[in-house]
C-alpha cells in the first residue's frame, strides 16, 4: 500500500518538477529575447536619423516678408549633410604645433643646444680596429653574391644537379646571415655601424632567395612539355602589345628577356641595387631620368637626414637618459610619464624616417636606375586593421613575404592563418636579429612585439571596426615603439654598465 502510495506520489511529483524546469527555461529564454529586443531598439533609436518634421504652413500667406527662420538641422547632426570640417582640422594642426613648440622651447631652455654634427661624424667614421671587420663585410658581401650567381650559371647549363645546387645555395645563404652576426658578437664593433652591416646582409639574403627561386621556376617552366615552345616571360611582362604605354615616370620600354639570357652580371647587379626584393626577368623600366624629380628627392634626403639626426640629439637622447632611473627603480608612475613623454618625439621621428626612406631614398635609387615600379607604400595611415597596415606600409617586404613565403605555404596545404603566423615569425626574427646582435644582448622584445601583432589583430578585428580600429592601430604605433626603445636601452645600460648618460649627446 505504501509502495503504491509512493508510486502514486512519484507520478504526481515528477511531472510537477518537469513543468517547473520547463517554466524556468522558458523564463530564461524570454528574458534573453527581451534583452535582445531592447538592445536592438536602443541601437535603432540611437542611429536613426533625426529628421525635423515640417508643419503645414500653407494657410499663413502674406507673412513671408517677416519670416527669418526655417526648418534646418544643426551642422553637427547626422542629417544635416555637412562634411566640411577643414577649419577644425586646421585648429588641431595649430594646437599640435603650439604644444610641440612649447615642448621644444622647454627642451632648449633646460638642456641648451645639443645638436653637434661632429658627433655623427665620429660615430660613423671608424673609431678603431674593432670597426675594420664591419668595413670588410661591406666589401666581402660580393663574394657571396657572385657565388650565388655562378651557381645559377652552372645550374642553367646542367653542369651540376638541382640537389647539389640547392645544397650549395643553402650553405651560401646561411653564411650570409651567420657570418656577420658571429663577427659582431666576437669583435664588439660600433652598434650603429654593425646594424648597418647586418641590414645590408639581410637585404642581400632576401634578394638572393628571390633570385634563386625565380630562376628555378624558369628551369621548371622550360622543362614542361606543355610550355616548352612558348615565350618565357615574367609575370610583369605578359602584355604582348609592343606599343609604348605612357607611365607616370616616363615611357615604359618593352624589351623582353628570356631565361637563361638573364644570367649576366649587368642584370644580376641591377636587381641587387634596385629598390625591390622580388626578382623578375623583365622589370618595368622608364625611358628617361626626370632631373627635376631627382633633384627634389635628393634635397629631401639631405635636409630630412639632418633633421632626423638633430632631433635625435636634441629631443630623444635627453628623454631616454632621464627615463633610465625611474625605469631601473621600478617607479611605475614616473616610468609611464617618461614613456608618454618619449612617445611623441619617437613617433615624429618615425614618420620623418618613413618619408625619408620610402619616398625620398627609394625614389632616388629608382630614378637613377629607371626602375618603373614606384609603389613602395600605400595609404597605410587609413588602415583599419593590423594586417592591412603591415601589407601597405612596406610594399617591397610585403611582396617578398607574399610571393616567397605566404603563397607557397598556402599551395602546400597550410591554411591562411598558419601561413600568416609564419610570415610574422620570420619578420619577428629579422627585427630581433637587427637589434639584439648589434647590442650584443638577447631580450626578444622586438620579437615579442612583432609576434604580439597576431593576437592584437584578432582582438581588434573582432571587437573594433572603422575609426576605432584605426585609432587602436595608431595607439599601438605611438606607445609600442618607445616602450621597446626603453626596454632595450635599459637592458643595454644594465648589462654593459654605462656611466652617467646612457647615450652621450655630444
Amino acid at each position: 500500500m505504501n509502495s503504491s502510495t509512493m508510486s502514486s506520489d512519484g507520478w504526481k511529483t515528477c511531472p510537477t518538477a518537469a513543468a517547473n524546469s520547463i517554466s524556468t527555461h522558458d523564463t530564461t529564454a524570454t528574458e534573453s529575447d527581451v534583452m535582445y529586443t531592447l538592445r536592438k531598439k536602443w541601437i535603432q533609436f540611437w542611429n536613426e536619423p533625426e529628421h525635423i518634421t515640417v508643419a503645414d504652413t500653407s494657410n499663413k500667406q502674406g507673412r513671408d516678408a517677416l519670416k527669418c527662420h526655417q526648418h534646418t538641422d544643426s551642422l553637427f547632426s547626422s542629417t544635416s549633410g555637412f562634411s566640411n570640417y577643414r577649419g577644425l582640422i586646421n585648429l588641431c594642426i595649430v594646437l599640435l604645433v603650439l604644444s610641440n613648440g612649447r615642448v621644444a622651447l622647454e627642451n632648449l631652455i633646460k638642456y641648451g643646444l645639443l645638436v653637434n654634427p661632429m658627433y655623427w661624424v665620429r660615430l660613423f667614421v671608424f673609431q678603431g680596429p674593432t670597426d675594420w671587420p664591419c668595413a670588410a663585410l661591406f666589401l666581402c658581401i660580393n663574394v657571396f653574391l657572385l657565388g650565388a650567381f655562378f651557381l645559377e650559371k652552372l645550374l642553367s647549363k646542367k653542369t651540376i644537379s638541382e640537389s647539389t645546387g640547392n645544397a650549395l645555395h643553402v650553405i651560401n645563404l646561411a653564411v650570409i646571415i651567420c657570418l656577420p652576426a658571429a663577427i659582431v658578437l666576437s669583435v664588439h664593433p660600433n652598434p650603429v655601424f654593425s646594424s648597418m652591416v647586418l641590414g645590408l646582409h639581410t637585404i642581400a639574403f632576401l634578394k638572393l632567395i628571390s633570385y634563386i627561386t625565380v630562376n628555378k621556376w624558369c628551369r621548371e617552366y622550360l622543362q614542361s612539355k606543355k610550355f616548352k615552345k612558348t615565350r618565357l616571360k615574367s609575370t610583369s611582362c605578359l602584355n604582348t602589345d609592343d606599343s609604348k604605354d605612357e607611365a607616370p615616370n616616363g615611357f615604359e620600354e618593352k624589351k623582353y628577356v628570356e631565361y637563361p639570357n638573364n644570367l649576366n652580371l649587368n642584370d644580376f647587379y641591377y636587381f641587387m641595387i634596385a629598390p625591390t626584393l622580388c626578382y623578375e626577368l623583365n622589370f618595368p623600366r622608364s625611358a628617361r631620368i626626370r632631373k627635376r624629380f631627382l633633384i627634389k628627392r635628393l634635397l629631401e634626403m639631405v635636409i630630412l637626414s639632418q633633421v632626423l639626426l638633430g632631433l635625435l640629439q636634441q629631443w630623444m637622447f635627453p628623454t631616454i637618459n632621464n627615463s633610465m632611473k625611474p625605469f631601473h627603480n621600478s617607479d611605475y608612475l614616473s616610468s609611464m610619464e617618461r614613456l608618454l613623454k618619449l612617445a611623441i618625439p619617437n613617433h615624429i621621428l618615425w614618420l620623418i624616417f618613413f618619408y625619408w626612406f620610402f619616398h625620398s631614398c627609394l625614389n632616388v635609387v629608382a630614378e637613377l636606375l629607371c626602375f618603373g615600379d614606384r609603389e613602395f607604400y600605400k595609404d597605410w595611415w587609413n588602415s583599419q586593421s593590423i594586417t592591412a597596415f603591415w601589407s601597405s606600409w612596406n610594399i617591397p617586404v610585403h611582396k617578398w613575404a607574399r610571393r616567397h613565403l605566404y603563397l607557397p605555404m598556402v599551395k602546400s596545404g597550410y591554411d591562411k592563418t598558419m601561413s600568416s603566423v609564419a610570415v610574422f615569425l620570420v619578420s619577428a626574427f629579422f627585427h630581433e636579429y637587427l637589434v639584439s646582435v648589434p647590442l650584443r644582448m638577447f631580450r626578444v622584445w622586438a620579437f615579442m612585439g612583432m609576434l604580439g601583432q597576431v593576437p592584437f589583430a584578432i582582438i581588434t578585428s573582432k571587437w573594433l571596426n572603422g575609426h576605432l580600429s584605426n585609432m587602436a592601430l595608431w595607439l599601438s604605433l605611438i606607445i609600442g615603439q618607445p616602450l621597446a626603445t626603453l626596454m632595450y636601452v635599459h637592458d643595454y645600460y644594465v648589462i654593459h654598465h654605462l656611466h652617467a648618460d646612457v647615450i652621450p649627446s655630444t
